[in-house]
């Protein structure tokens, strides 16, 4: 099986090494063959130069062009996968040493194409804590994703039909896997940790508008009710801001 993992970049060459390092636990994965499809903003610090000298290793296939921010970074990088399902895993962000094992589940799994199946990641606070976000029930999505972004594997199928919508500035990602639940595609759920990212991300920094966002996500796509869906809010914008201060302590 073909595994699209799409990396979004802008301005961090140190971010895309760490990245590329990773790609060799995915390498040892048995029953499944990857494309690394890199998407960069147009960086001036040798990401180009960097994915050039690769020559092509882990079939890397890249663009390096101005872009609409990050979530058309990973619209184009859907438009490029060729892979049965697509994970996304930017610049920073690494691939945990189990991905092997998780992988080969995915694998050899019976599965359609319209299942997003979702494991576990570690969360990298910076300081040497960590913390793993275990994936949760197909049900979370009316609150939250069910599992990180970055340990989602998304049906490319699906991806194409339903792309990131720009009108959400932080939290498309959730947007765009309520559309899919909401068209049919269900969560399945998988064994193990996929990857590890910093908590240094835009949802970080901006947990306000996250919460914002998620709301109209409720209410727009899943049809929350309104004194649910501010419910949902309030228990958000409690639990980012906790993370948001634990970063920001480091």
């Amino acid at each position: 099986m073909l595994l699209s993992v799409i990396t979004v970049a802008y301005k961090n060459l140190a971010g895309i090494e760490k990245t590329w390092q990773s790609l060799a636990h995915l390498a040892k994965a048995p029953g499944i063959t990857f494309e690394w499809i890199v998407v960069d903003g147009g960086s001036q610090d040798g990401t180009a130069e960097f994915l050039k000298n690769i020559n092509g290793k882990y079939n890397l296939r890249y663009v390096s062009e101005r872009d609409n921010g990050i979530y058309d970074a990973m619209n184009k990088g859907i438009e490029m996968a060729q892979g049965r399902y697509a994970l996304f895993l930017n610049s920073g962000d690494i691939f945990h040493p189990e991905i092997a094992n998780v992988a080969h589940q995915l694998a050899v799994m019976s599965l359609t194409d319209n299942a997003m199946v979702i494991g576990d990641a570690l969360l990298d606070f910076g300081d040497g804590t960590k913390i793993a976000r275990r994936a949760k029930p197909g049900w979370y999505i009316y609150h939250s994703l069910p599992a990180s972004h970055q340990a989602i594997f998304f049906p490319v199928s699906g991806l194409r039909k339903h792309p990131y919508d720009l009108q959400y500035k932080v939290s498309s990602d959730y947007a765009l896997a309520a559309k899919m639940y909401k068209s049919g595609y269900a969560f399945k759920r998988i064994k193990g940790l996929v990857s590890e990212f910093s908590m240094g991300g835009v949802s970080t920094s901006n947990n306000v508008e996250l919460c914002h966002d998620a709301k109209n996500v409720q209410r727009k796509i899943l049809g929350v009710p309104g004194f649910v869906a501010e419910l949902s809010f309030k228990f958000r914008l409690r639990t980012t801001g906790k993370a948001k201060a634990l970063y920001n302590k480091t």
